[in-house]
């Protein structure tokens, strides 16, 4: 490797170090939760699934729940975390069965039930994935019970929306278990779970 090239690559590691800062400052990227913080992860929650049927925390129980937040229109975060978790759940082979994915989101005004039903219908996402969405106020309760940051960003139908990265990984019992990074590889995901799954429904950290 010459050295031009890699001055290049050290100058480009220092470029995405200080975005990757300034992101987290003002909230679109997400540090890794306090212990404050992740030990009151998860809460009561009303919304709405993509087949249009009101659900709680309930639809947690029964399956190690990977519950990430975000919105269909995101550009970047969101479907990289969704493929990420997809690859996840092909790697997780027969453990899969016992493994969800949960997308909440954070745009209700556009994300209705339909709109999330056909974004999960990407090929490359979680064949196992449940999306949920509600009422403004609905959304915002279930956001502060995770500690999720999100903030509408511009005007008109076009806007975006600043929000967390983080995937929160549960227990079957509906639990807080550990976080899952944004930048994390599908064999890291898995890693995770399946140390999350050997300590059983207990399991508080991974």
């Amino acid at each position: 490797m010459s050295r031009r090239l890699l001055i290049i690559l050290g100058l480009l590691a220092v470029v995405f170090a200080v975005l990757t800062g300034l992101a987290v400052r003002r909230g679109i990227l997400s540090p890794r939760p306090s212990v404050e913080q992740t030990a009151a992860v998860g809460g009561p929650f009303q919304l709405v699934d993509q087949a249009g049927r009101s659900v709680d925390q309930g639809v947690l129980k029964g399956k190690w729940s990977a519950v990430f937040f975000g919105y269909t229109f995101c550009p970047d975060a969101c479907p990289t975390t969704m493929f990420a978790l997809g690859q996840a759940e092909t790697l997780l082979g027969a453990d899969a069965d016992r493994f969800q994915t949960v997308f909440i989101s954070v745009d209700p005004a556009r994300d209705t039930p339909a709109r999330l039903a056909s974004f999960l219908a990407t090929e490359a996402f979680p064949k196992r994935a449940l999306g949920l969405t509600g009422a403004p106020e609905q959304v915002d309760r279930a956001a502060k019970a995770y500690h999720v940051y999100y903030q509408k960003a511009g005007e008109g139908t076009a806007y975006s929306v600043n929000h967390s990265t983080v995937t929160y990984l549960m227990t079957p019992k509906g639990r807080f278990a550990c976080v899952i990074a944004y930048d994390a590889k599908p064999e890291e995901i898995v890693a995770k779970v399946r140390a999350a799954m050997a300590q059983g429904s207990s399991a508080q950290s991974c």
